[in-house]
């Protein structure tokens, strides 16, 4: 369907159904009585009062989670530490709606107490206001329950005898009740907005049924009271389940209607409100003749369509244009224009259009620059990794070669032997990094040689694990395997293989706190296509960030503080190159498989834990039945 169908057709219909709808509501609907529509705004406005309320609750948590979560504040309220706690929340309370912030201790002291007054400043309230005695303070003071949720109420400040809508949740530090925090907004704000957005004037009832506030302004003694109402009918209108509505009254010389409902947020009823609406707020359109309607629409809807014909014509011409020099582009032809010149919005659109074109073309010219001398930096790093590797490689062996001879010599002297210990393990040490340095090479290079055999994978963790094993009885991490004997034959290098895993058992033993766990567990992929085997390499470590998953696998990618890894390899956050998952990566991409990483996270407290999954081809008609 062309463009001009695409336009026009809906425009028709939509006109079409637009006049019929207008000449039944015209004619049929406007028929309802006064009272009806009436009732209808009121309920309509009642909802209004109860979604604006819900809104500011909504507001008042994430401002009160926002306070909670400033660094340092929870542990200013469990030392007593006025000065710290008013230091950190004062510029907070500056940049925010919220009127009133009180700070309760877990002993029901009342810790800190801020009111904004007039002029956008934090005063600072010495007397004690009671605020512990509040409904909403009292159950968490007494369950001291981190995982209660927010509550709300109703309440006047003993400070300044202001009516405030409070909101309260718990402090925490590290999972642990160290106190309460209330935000608050006054009414006198707040009544005011919700009366806007319900159109309608509103009221608000405390518990014992007496105004809290309005906005109808000053009221007579004789208008106050006609408004209040009972505790009994406060009672029985806090327990209804929908707006209480028909009662009518004079105010101001003016006749109303009101409706009254119950203030419920979240599972809560906290109390009372009414909606008042003028008796006049829906005039009486009176009856008019259907034929009449009828001839007026028809009339304008064909003015509608004409125009509206007239209006895509000169719409249309140019999004063609428009349509026709995108494809061009999109094709690689960068020096394309529109070629429109209209002082219109379209017009507008085409020369920003070309503008964004010309700047793209010019970016590309760059980036392409920029490219050429990103790979030759690339390129000139790689030769530099692996020249510096293979020159490290000859002193290295000269200083194993010299260690060890130094070692043999030196068995009657303790200390020396040790030495020459320290002097062969460091050099072994800076052998693998070398290794490492000089495989990373090769995969860049794609010069790494794949010598493929059938092996199975078992033996070659047993030999991962046979290297480690010190390293997991001084640490104290259990290893167990499960699986893997069931695993068919793979087609893959052994030494390049033990590489991979060596690599990740590493990982699992440095990022794993001492009294962990490693596991390693095998399963045969038979629904895919070619079958594959996943190795998954479990450990109960700190886990990765998820931002991390992708970076990990780059070459000397580190995570945390580089300057904060311990000197051994196998030590809990040891330190390394940061080449071991490249290489993994590299050697398992060259097999034809893949390796990926699943992670809740990174948590040093609760330990997440990852999982390095291996996937590998299996050799046909190797499988293994039980």
């Amino acid at each position: 369907m062309s463009i001009r169908l695409k336009v026009a057709l809906p425009y028709v219909l939509l006109t079409i159904v637009v006049t019929l709808i207008g000449v039944y509501v015209v004619t049929q609907l406007v028929t309802g009585t006064l009272n009806e529509r009436l009732t209808n705004q009121l309920l309509e406005s009642g909802r209004s009062v109860s979604d604006a309320f819900v809104r500011q609750e909504s507001y008042h948590v994430e401002e009160a989670r926002r306070l909670v979560y400033i660094q340092g504040l929870a542990e200013a309220l469990r030392d007593g530490d006025r000065e710290t706690a008013l230091t950190l929340i004062e510029p907070s309370l500056g940049v925010s709606d919220i009127e009133n912030v009180i700070l309760i201790t877990r002993d029901g002291e009342e810790f800190l107490h801020l009111i904004q007054n007039g002029d956008d400043k934090a005063v600072r309230v010495e007397q004690d206001t009671r605020a512990e005695e509040l409904p909403i303070v009292t159950p968490f003071l007494q369950r001291r329950n981190p995982e209660d949720p927010p509550r709300r109420t109703f309440g006047v400040n003993l400070f300044n005898e202001v009516t405030y809508y409070y909101t309260s949740m718990p402090v925490l530090l590290d999972g642990r009740f160290e106190g309460v925090v209330i935000v608050g907004t006054s009414i006198d704000t707040l009544i005011p907005a919700v009366g806007r957005l319900a159109l309608a004037d509103v009221v608000l009832y405390g518990n014992n049924g007496q105004i809290m506030a309005t906005t109808l302004g000053v009221l007579s003694d004789a208008e106050y009271a006609n408004l209040t109402i009972s505790d009994a009918q406060y009672q029985f209108i806090i327990r209804s389940e929908e707006i209480v509505t028909g009662e009518n009254l004079t105010l101001s010389e003016r006749e109303f209607t009101l409706g009254r409902a119950p203030l419920q947020i979240g599972n809560d009823r906290i109390g009372v409100f009414a909606v008042l609406l003028p008796s006049d707020y829906v005039t009486d359109f009176g009856e008019t003749s259907r034929l009449a309607y009828a001839a007026i629409f028809t009339a304008l809807m064909i003015a509608v369509i004409t125009i509206g014909t007239l209006v895509a014509r000169t719409i249309i011409r140019p999004l063609y244009k428009l349509v026709k020099t995108s494809q061009a582009i999109a094709s690689g032809d960068l020096n394309r224009r529109t070629g429109i010149d209209a002082k219109d919005e379209i017009g507008t659109l085409a020369n920003n259009f070309d503008e964004m074109t010309a700047r793209l073309q010019e970016r590309t010219l760059e980036l392409e620059r920029a490219n050429a001398v990103l790979q030759r930096m690339d390129k000139t790093k790689s030769n530099f990794i692996q020249i510096s590797a293979h020159e490290l490689r000859t002193p290295l062996t000269l200083i194993m070669g010299y260690s060890q001879m130094l070692e043999q010599d030196a068995q009657k002297d303790p200390e020396l032997a040790s030495l020459a210990r320290g002097i062969l393990e460091g050099a072994e040490r800076m052998t693998g990094v070398v290794e490492s340095m000089l495989d990373a090479s090769r995969i860049d290079s794609d010069a790494l040689v794949v010598k493929k055999i059938n092996l199975e994978v078992e033996p070659i963790i047993i030999k991962v694990y046979k290297g480690y094993e010190k390293a997991f009885e001084d640490r104290k991490i259990d290893f167990e395997t499960h699986g893997l004997a069931d695993l068919p034959y793979v087609s893959a290098d052994p030494e390049l293989l033990q590489k991979v895993f060596s690599h990740l058992v590493m990982n699992a033993i440095k990022f794993t706190p001492d009294g962990g766990k490693v596991k390693i567990s095998g399963r045969y992929l038979n629904g895919n296509e070619p079958p594959q085997v996943e190795i998954e390499v479990l450990d109960t470590g700190i886990g990765i960030d998820p931002e991390m998953k992708d970076l990990i696998f780059e070459k000397f990618n580190q995570t945390g503080e580089v300057l904060m890894h311990s000197s051994g390899k196998t030590k809990f956050k040891g330190g390394g190159p940061g080449l071991g998952l490249a290489i993994a990566r590299g050697i398992i991409q060259a097999h034809g498989g893949r390796i990926r990483v699943e992670s809740k996270g990174h948590d040093e407290i609760k330990l997440p834990g990852s999982k390095f999954i291996v996937s590998l081809p299996v050799v046909k008609g190797t499988e293994k039945t039980s």
